[in-house]
């Protein structure tokens, strides 16, 4: 995992809401388009912190979901 401080530019990422966010404005917005990596912010805080993370380890996160892996909570 990365944050934005690396060296992944992000001042043109053009940000979309992950379909598997939350409802009640529990969201996740991705970036696509960045080669291996995969950037995640905080919807509710755009001006904030995004992490950037490897894109297999994405991939595996992404997997987990939909297994249901994690609870809700």
């Amino acid at each position: 995992m990365h944050t934005d401080r690396d060296n992944t530019d992000l001042s043109r990422a053009a940000w979309r809401k992950s379909s598997f966010s939350g409802y009640q404005g529990n969201c996740v917005e991705v970036a696509d388009g960045f080669s291996g990596v995969v950037p995640v912010r905080d919807s509710k805080d755009p001006q904030g912190p995004a992490l950037v993370f490897a894109a297999g380890a994405w991939s595996v996160f992404v997997a987990g979901v939909r297994a249901g892996e994690f609870g809700a909570g």
